[in-house]
């Protein structure tokens, strides 16, 4: 696989490109591909999140676990989806929440370029996955990688919001300074969280987050 990703990332995350695990984890991949497997997002969408949000834009992170896993889904960015596919459960429930949250009206469409491009890194811990088949590349170097990500981040960045839902996601606090960041928390958007994501806020509390730190807030209306 080749690594395809914006420069400044690269610059910074070349020493674990160069590292054992990630040499593992391309050879996982090729050997995936080459048993047959559907792995998803295709290449050239594997990092797109990093494309989209250079390091020195990032402000906001938002955490997801692992792509989605049925054909057209998965586009490298937590939660997203290609326009021409349904939101799915959880990023109904998102924009249910920023409605509420911020009082506006969202056009339902499933794609979060928009906020990605305002400097909110829509980062999974595992970006890849076997068709069909959720969580599937889980433990093969990812999240090691994503790990490295966040703690990069935390290191050299000042003043960005975590938005972690969910329990997989909290437990990345502890690789995020929170001298130096805000950390937001709630339940998983998910339904089968039985609504507890509602009421959180995140949107609105971001954004005047942000506003203290003399930063653009974000326009979450898509």
């Amino acid at each position: 696989m080749e690594v395809r990703i914006e420069e400044s990332w690269r610059k910074a995350l070349q020493s674990e490109f160069d590292k054992p695990y990630f040499a593992r984890l391309v050879d996982f991949l090729h050997q995936e591909k080459a048993s047959g497997q559907v792995v998803y997002p295709p290449g050239g969408l594997i990092f797109r999140a990093f494309e989209l949000t250079p390091l020195d834009q990032v402000k906001v992170v938002i955490l997801g676990q692992d792509p989605y896993h049925n054909p057209g889904q998965a586009m490298g960015l937590s939660f997203s989806v290609p326009d021409t596919v349904p939101a799915p459960p959880s990023l109904k429930n998102i924009f249910k929440e920023i409605e509420s949250d911020l009082g506006i009206k969202m056009s339902g469409r499933p794609n979060l370029e928009g906020w990605a491009r305002q400097g909110v890194l829509m980062l999974n811990a595992i970006l890849t996955v076997r068709g069909g088949l959720a969580a599937s590349h889980r433990g093969k170097g990812w999240e090691e990688f994503t790990d490295a990500v966040i703690k990069y981040i935390s290191d050299n960045c000042e003043g960005v919001v975590f938005l972690l839902w969910g329990n997989f996601a909290r437990s990345k606090k502890v690789l995020i300074d929170t001298n130096r960041h805000s950390v937001l928390e709630a339940a998983h958007p998910s339904p089968l969280a039985g609504g507890a994501f509602f009421g959180c806020r995140h949107f609105s509390r971001t954004n005047e987050i942000l506003r203290n730190e003399n930063k653009t807030p974000v326009n979450w209306q898509l």
